[in-house]
């Protein structure tokens, strides 16, 4: 069952209340986002799953804070790293997990894998291996949506590795030029492969970048869904408007690899244990439990049912099909009839 949709109220003051449906939907989405990627790490262990694998682990708060501040016509474009967004979007645990597997019920048929998840009536649009290749698709559904006359808006994620790219200026210079609805959210979790920002660049402050275009930019702490709505609420009211893009750097913090193979000799344990401190979940379930008298027994059931979730997916992707040996060469190329090209 999808969850339920909720969004925020704002008083007269422009003191914003979240309440607690928010923060129960924020509590089941991130924890459904953390139990898939926990199974699909295991899985992977098992040889179930196969090729690149890059876990969305500890940066939930990033996805459930743009989903409350979004609406569902919006569009979001992410790396690699893109199997919790596309979930929070609402491509569902079966067809993820059976795109993991390679079958023919995934998201992409079986032919993308991890790297690249698609949701098109969810208005996803990937999951891409090429690091900043989204930046500028991600500009352009914007200027689609500019040229059909819609309020839509195109969420561009991309890591802080991605941000070192030179398609990241040039998208940049347009989008602003143009003015185009998009918002552009760096998710900075501090380290590119296992490389750190600090070794990469003398700005450490990537939301910095957009000063450049005359663009606004801000920083986020990711590991709050609270500041991640807020920020992208703003953002997202500015496009719609016709004021053009903004750059949020979202700082957040990934608990596992760079991908299934990492060893991450690059960190401590004790960096992570120290993000860990702050996880976006049990921050979500405290409050529920101090603030709003939520009981043990209300959070007990929202775990079984995303527990009871993930065990279908896996039974889905296990028990499907794999793709037929013609599908090899179909959603390869569009093939078209121009009149200017005879035989």
């Amino acid at each position: 069952m999808p969850l339920k949709f909720y969004r925020v109220s704002t008083t007269t003051k422009e003191t914003v209340k979240f309440t607690k449906e928010t923060y129960l939907y924020w509590y089941e989405l991130m924890l459904l986002l953390r139990r898939f990627e926990e199974k699909a790490g295991q899985l992977y262990g098992m040889q179930k799953i196969r090729g690149f694998c890059h876990l969305y682990i500890g940066q939930e708060a990033v996805a459930a804070g743009c989903m409350t501040a979004t609406k569902p016509e919006d569009m979001f474009i992410t790396s690699y790293r893109g199997h919790g967004l596309a979930i929070a979007k609402g491509v569902s645990a079966k067809s993820c997990m059976a795109e993991l597997f390679g079958k023919a019920t995934g998201c992409s048929k079986g032919k993308g894998g991890s790297m690249h998840f698609f949701g098109i009536k969810e208005r996803f649009f990937g999951g891409h291996g090429i690091v900043g290749a989204q930046l500028g698709t991600g500009a352009g559904l914007a200027f689609a949506e500019q040229y059909n006359g819609t309020d839509n808006v195109s969420l561009t994620f991309f890591g802080d590795g991605a941000a070192r790219q030179g398609i990241l200026h040039e998208t940049f210079n347009l989008a602003m030029l143009w003015k185009l609805p998009v918002v552009f959210i760096c998710e900075n979790n501090n380290y590119a492969m296992g490389t750190s920002v600090q070794r990469t660049s003398n700005v450490m402050d990537i939301y910095k970048l957009a000063d450049a275009y005359d663009m606004p930019g801000d920083t986020v702490d990711g590991m709050s869904p609270e500041a991640v709505h807020l920020a992208v609420q703003r953002a997202v009211k500015r496009a719609r408007e016709g004021g053009g893009p903004t750059l949020l750097e979202i700082k957040t913090y990934r608990y596992k690899g760079h991908s299934m193979s990492d060893p991450q000799k690059y960190r401590t344990k004790e960096e992570v244990e120290e993000y860990k401190q702050r996880d976006p979940i049990e921050y979500s379930k405290n409050k529920l439990l101090n603030d709003f008298n939520v009981t043990e027994a209300e959070i007990e059931k929202i775990n079984e049912r995303v527990k009871a979730e993930v065990e279908e997916s896996v039974k889905f992707a296990e028990e499907s099909p794999w793709p037929s040996d013609d599908e090899l060469l179909k959603d390869v190329y569009i093939q078209q009839d121009y009149p200017f090209i005879t035989d």
